[in-house]
């Protein structure tokens, strides 16, 4: 099930390149393709894997695990309500069927943190959350046609509280513990900074969707509250790990420029806000220059362990190496792409292509290798 979520993902964001090339769909759309039917169901399968780890619990239960695949229908029901092929009152359905899955998955989210023997560790706390910002933005999709007049200061709370609530603290509570994790350095230091950072990193998210939606001053106290957590995270990983380290293992290039594009984002859509630059692409650049390195990263470290669970075997780490190569050249192009885009320069999307269908020969490499190992066994 996780294999196919990440396999899947990764065909939904080249599918996504292809019709933002081709013009034929509207931007509006595509994003949902993007986050409906990739990055939710992805991101509620990544947290099914990380709570047991976090909680010292037992794995989770299979009719747990098939969520993904109903946020993934939901997904595609809300892409065809975008194109016209649906009906409008099918969002609802969506958003309906997507709020009981979220509520769901936060109470064993929550249960499983109580049972802990001992105290969890605090990440679990930064997934409780983007579930909350989730089921909120998912109670304005008929807020939205309740009230017409409030319908576009309504988008843009439910905008930001995906994007930056649910996603965002997905993963900026998933990195700090996925990068010790592929250099194989445990940071102590990283629990205390998800403890302390958490209030600072959900008041920011809440200011800027508020803000962004009703007052500009709260949006930019919001959008400080944010930089302060990511600039904090990234000079932790420059201090304990220096460029070097970084920049030249492929992975960690990748989850190192995942959280440098996250930083640009924030950066570039407070000026936005400000009149500074046209948020045209800011959509598209959110994608490009955070999230393809975000899911590129993590699957390249998180695919073979999912493909051979367990204890860590040489088979493994070839897979594991494999997917590494050409992860700092993808993590540049994915980089330069999403700057070009939050500057309003749509041929970044061609860089993005080409990073992203070499992570997908990359990734078919390392299953043909991973299937020679198990056959050699």
């Amino acid at each position: 099930m996780l294999i196919y979520l990440g396999c899947s993902a990764v065909a939904v964001f080249l599918a996504a390149l292809l019709l933002l090339h081709s013009g034929g769909t509207s931007a509006l759309a595509v994003a949902h393709l993007v986050f409906a039917v990739a990055i939710v169901p992805l991101i509620f399968a990544a947290i099914s894997h990380f709570v047991p780890v976090l909680t010292r619990s037992r794995s989770a239960g299979r009719t747990l695990l098939l969520a993904p695949l109903l946020l993934q229908l939901t997904g595609l029901l809300v892409f065809l309500a975008f194109i016209g092929e649906a009906p409008e009152r099918a969002l609802h359905a969506a958003a309906g069927s997507t709020l009981l899955l979220t509520l769901v998955f936060t109470g064993w989210l929550t249960l499983r943190a109580r049972a802990t023997i001992g105290r969890p560790h605090p990440g679990w706390r930064w997934y409780l959350l983007a579930m909350v910002f989730l089921a909120t933005a998912m109670l304005l999709v008929p807020a939205m046609s309740w009230w017409p007049d409030l319908r576009p200061a309504l988008r843009l709370l439910h905008l930001h509280l995906n994007t930056l609530g649910f996603i965002g603290l997905s993963a900026l509570g998933t990195l700090q513990v996925l990068l010790p994790t592929v250099l194989r350095d445990p940071d102590a230091s990283a629990a205390e900074r998800l403890r302390s950072q958490l209030l600072l990193a959900a008041g920011g998210v809440l200011a800027v969707a508020v803000g962004a939606a009703f007052w500009l001053p709260l949006a930019l106290a919001g959008a400080l509250m944010l930089l302060a957590v990511t600039l904090r995270t990234g000079l932790s990983w420059l201090q304990r790990y220096r460029w070097r380290t970084l920049l030249l293992d492929g992975t960690a290039a990748a989850l190192f420029a995942a959280l440098s594009g996250f930083l640009l984002v924030i950066s570039f859509g407070a000026a936005h806000a400000l009149g500074v630059l046209e948020g045209r692409d800011a959509v598209p650049a959110f994608v490009v220059i955070f999230l393809l390195p975000l899911v590129s990263g993590a699957l390249s470290q998180l695919l073979p362990v999912w493909y051979r669970p367990g204890k860590r075997t040489p088979a493994r780490d070839r897979m594991q190496n494999a997917l590494r190569e050409g992860g700092v050249l993808r993590s540049l192009l994915l980089m330069v792409g999403g700057v070009l885009l939050l500057l309003g320069i749509s041929d970044g999307l061609w860089l993005a292509a080409v990073a992203m269908l070499s992570f997908v020969i990359t990734l078919i490499r390392s299953l043909l290798l991973a299937r020679e190992s198990h056959r050699a066994s």
